[in-house]
């Protein structure tokens, strides 16, 4: 088994708080380390079958056995969302984990496929994948073609190098940093939104800076020609385990201002949504749901209730 330790802190979010679209990072972290499995033998979390929740499956789902999940995450993956463990070939990473979760409370083979982001939607659209489970955000732009089982929150992180002392948790607190984002993003578009509160409020907005891999993003951070990077939260944690260099000050959801969800998503009017969203609150309910997410380390996503179709990030701001 690989692993890769970082300080406790990213983990201790508090769930009740991540409810807010910006959450401040915890106070008072220490350094106790926490490991990622990377290993291609790992074992899944799964759950009891639940007949009654099973049931509600359409009949040519059910009677298959086999629950076909698109995961978008051909070239590697991102971890710790899905990616290749350490044979180079086998899918990992928490949306792996969820994907084994779910079937195995409806009684149903979970198959993953790997593929491109792009290919993954026309998987779902030709009805190849019965499921996508890739760390897809709910958009009401996307609710026109897609229902959604959401199981995670959406979260940005604000990953400074380590010991700086900052929490970030207003627009305040970027006034005058030097701020990475990627081009064209959520994150730029919070990122600018800031700035905007910033100088309407009378403070100095912070100075975007672009750069063209995570790589030069860490170097940039690593050699203080930046201050902060927004990224995607899981990737963000993942970061700070393995290198050890950086923390994460402050998270803020994806669809900010409003809470984010990620979703189990799939074709419209398949019926496979609400089965979805029960399975997973059976998950939640049994504890099996929370121990997916402590061995990913991303306690801070956590839902208290798996939803059908909620409020998404509205369509003047999707990309």
């Amino acid at each position: 088994m690989k692993k890769a330790f970082a300080g406790l802190g990213v983990l201790l979010l508090a769930l009740a708080g991540c409810a807010d679209p910006v959450a401040e990072a915890p106070k008072g972290s220490d350094a106790s380390a926490i490991a990622f499995d990377t290993s291609a033998g790992q074992s899944h979390i799964t759950s009891a079958k639940v007949d009654s929740i099973a049931a509600e499956l359409p009949a040519s789902v059910r009677e298959s056995g086999r629950l076909v999940v698109g995961s978008g995450s051909a070239g590697g993956g991102l971890p710790p969302l899905a990616f290749t463990a350490d044979d180079n070939k086998t899918p990992v990473g928490v949306d792996i984990d969820f994907a084994y979760l779910v079937a195995s409370v409806l009684g149903l083979q979970v198959e993953i496929q790997t593929t491109s982001w792009e290919n993954l939607f026309l998987g779902l659209d030709s009805g190849k994948y019965q499921a996508g489970i890739s760390n897809i955000g709910v958009s009401e732009l996307r609710k026109e073609k897609y229902d959604f089982a959401t199981y995670r929150l959406g979260l940005h992180a604000w990953e400074a190098k380590k010991g700086s002392g900052w929490k970030i948790g207003k627009p305040a607190d970027i006034a005058g940093k030097t701020v990475a984002v990627s081009s064209g993003t959520l994150q730029e578009a919070i990122l600018l939104d800031w700035n905007k509160q910033n100088v309407a409020a009378g403070l100095k907005p912070a100075t975007p800076k672009y750069y063209q891999s995570a790589t030069d993003y860490y170097l940039a951070l690593d050699s203080g020609r930046i201050d902060l990077y927004l990224g995607p939260n899981p990737t963000a944690t993942y970061h700070v385990a393995t290198s050890g260099k950086t923390e994460i000050v402050g998270t803020v959801s994806s669809s900010y201002p409003i809470q984010g969800l990620v979703g189990v998503t799939t074709k419209k009017g398949s019926g496979l949504a609400k089965p979805f969203a029960d399975a997973l609150n059976a998950a939640i309910a049994d504890g099996s749901y929370a121990k997916v997410l402590a061995k990913w380390h991303l306690e801070a996503e956590g839902v208290q209730k798996s939803l059908v179709n909620p409020p998404g990030l509205p369509k003047n701001k999707q990309k």
